[in-house]
């Protein structure tokens, strides 16, 4: 019986931490061109500064933001996030739009950054608060 309770309790853990690390994506009834301008200028509202792009392959990487911590000219100590963003036609007017975030620890010193990943937690809503913003543009 101990055996069982721990082997559902793993597996549980498993899933949970699956699920933590997957993308958030969308469906839009829009075609590929109309949901890529629409993204950009929803990243740009929200405060999201665009870092690169590349339309051939449907990626969008923002500027990391801070989360929390301190910030100083010569000194920072916290934890920022970065989004990137694929805009891929599902069909000829419909697009996907997938969210994948990345958390990590900043610190800096005399501009040397020094980041470290940290895994994320299972809360999606950065995610799903940009696929609702662009759902709502569109």
């Amino acid at each position: 019986m101990r055996t069982l309770i721990c082997t559902l309790a793993l597996v549980v853990v498993l899933a949970s931490a699956a699920q933590a690390g997957e993308p958030v994506a969308q469906t839009f009834n829009a075609p590929v061109e109309r949901v890529w301008t629409v993204t950009e200028a929803v990243l740009k509202q929200l405060g999201w500064d665009i870092d690169k792009k590349d339309r051939t392959i449907g990626m969008i990487g923002t500027e990391s933001q801070r989360v929390d911590g301190d910030n100083y000219v010569v000194y920072a100590k916290g934890r920022r996030h970065r989004l990137t963003l694929y805009v891929k036609a599902a069909s000829d007017n419909r697009t996907t739009v997938t969210v994948e975030r990345d958390v990590f620890k900043r610190e800096r010193i005399l501009w040397m950054d020094k980041d470290e990943p940290i895994a994320t937690a299972s809360d999606k809503q950065v995610e799903r608060g940009i696929l609702s913003a662009i759902g709502k543009a569109l």
